[in-house]
């Protein structure tokens, strides 16, 4: 069973989330940044914008929505086979969790999808609000992809809800630049995806950026063979970003949006 409002709910949970978080990395930072936060915070809260508006004009129908629509008609896979309660929950959440995962894999291997995805990884620092720098474009498709999982497998409207909170919640903690004593690391990220792994995936160097895809559990990539334990440069001295925007003056906002235009360079795989 659905809250009364549980839009209210998500947004209460990503504000929530990201202050106490954007307070520990102020409080306990990994790393040292080398970009003025507020220039980066500038166009990465634009962009938050900028995807919201974007989902509000062409998704009157959202994954929560459409869940609650397919249960009483009995589509997809959970339907069908009468899959409910706490089985229903787990199972969901993982499935979904994989899909994200695959998705995120995707993004890295197809170049057309590449172009939209890498702006997501141009940031040249990492912390919280990285955790929400994604173009429209990829937010759209990635909806889109979203709502066919919801619709094929029959995932019920609470655990849409819980799944939404869960990605945006492990999205801001994985890409924070919070310090975590090396064997609270050690033991989270059997469970959970943290930021050291994570930071990985942001390395400058294209063989780490094609590794520790995931956002929430940590067991597809090790499943699959996409894990790296640490960056080869060590987590104080790797740099971030990517190669061919090092220009922190050219990453507002504007520039970050046309990115997907900017001619796309082959990666190698070193």
């Amino acid at each position: 069973m659905l809250p009364a409002n549980p839009d209210t709910l998500r947004l209460l949970a990503f504000l929530s989330i990201f202050a106490l978080l954007a307070l520990a990395e102020a409080v306990w930072p990994r790393r040292q940044l080398t970009v003025a936060k507020v220039q980066r915070w500038q166009a990465n809260i634009g962009i938050i914008i900028a995807d919201s508006l974007v989902i509000r004009l062409l998704f009157p129908v959202v994954p929560m929505s459409l869940a609650a629509t397919a249960q009483p008609q009995g589509w997809g896979l959970f339907n069908l086979l009468g899959v409910t309660g706490w089985v229903e929950l787990i199972a969901g959440l993982l499935l979904l969790d994989l899909i994200i995962y695959l998705q995120h894999r995707l993004f890295h291997r197809i170049p057309l999808l590449w172009r939209l995805h890498r702006m997501h990884h141009t940031d040249l620092d990492l912390d919280v609000s990285t955790g929400t720098r994604f173009h429209p474009f990829e937010i759209v498709i990635s909806l889109l992809i979203k709502m066919a999982a919801v619709l094929l497998l029959g995932i019920s409207p609470l655990t849409v809800l819980l799944f939404e909170i869960i990605l945006n919640a492990t999205s801001l903690f994985n890409h924070a630049n919070l310090a975590l004593p090396s064997a609270v690391d050690r033991w989270l990220r059997l469970v959970l995806v943290t930021p050291d792994m994570h930071r990985v995936h942001h390395s400058i160097y294209p063989k780490e950026t094609d590794s520790n895809f995931g956002f929430c559990q940590p067991w597809w990539d090790r499943l699959l063979g996409t894990y790296t334990a640490q960056p080869r440069d060590g987590h104080h001295q790797m740099r971030i970003g990517l190669k061919e925007f090092r220009n922190a003056d050219q990453l507002g906002l504007w520039p970050l949006l046309k990115i997907p235009f900017v001619p796309y360079r082959v990666r190698s795989n070193q």
